[in-house]
């Protein structure tokens, strides 16, 4: 396959048409994200499990699927909450809810199940608690495995550099008939 022949022979309609294409692809992935997000009603409505803190019950490279609706947390569910100034989310249960009846805030105390004490040590300084407006999701459903494609991809970036460049160049080289 001649990649150069291939842009030789596109005239600059075909190319534009190809760029198009390429823009379309990526704005449907975004909108059918946020339409996730909508129906969800959470701000990140898949993640991927990143560690083993979760075993059994969620296994590294696991995809989670979130919801946060308007139903109280309770103990035993499994959320995903994010601690402000810390960049990766953390899945874990939730051990311990205190509900604060005059300003209608809940307090969460989390453990990872595989973990050996609750989470207050990866809370920041002086934090005992989780709030839920720290919750980013509940978890509603997930599968096995299918995000260990997202943890190789972060662990070697220049393999993400390449099949996106792949990727990119495939769809600019395909032509319509």
């Amino acid at each position: 396959m001649d990649i150069l022949g291939s842009f030789r022979h596109m005239s600059i309609r075909q190319m534009l048409h190809q760029v198009l294409n390429f823009c379309l692809v990526v704005s449907s992935a975004l909108a059918m994200w946020k339409g996730l997000a909508v129906v969800t009603n959470s701000e990140s409505p898949i993640v991927v499990v990143l560690s083993e803190s979760m075993e059994p019950a969620f296994q590294r490279g696991d995809l989670l699927l979130l919801s946060m609706f308007n139903t109280p947390i309770r103990v035993g569910d499994i959320t995903v909450f994010k601690i402000a100034g810390k960049d990766i989310p953390i899945v874990h249960r939730v051990l311990e809810v205190h509900d604060n009846k005059e300003n209608g805030t809940q307090y969460l105390l989390t453990k990872g199940d595989n973990n050996p004490v609750d989470d207050r040590g990866l809370y920041n300084r002086n934090q005992m608690w989780v709030t839920q407006k720290e919750v980013v999701g509940r978890v509603s459903a997930f599968m096995p495995y299918i995000g260990m494609v997202t943890i190789i991809l972060n662990d070697y970036p220049q393999l993400k550099g390449l099949l996106l460049a792949v990727l990119g160049v495939f769809v600019l080289i395909t032509k319509e008939e």
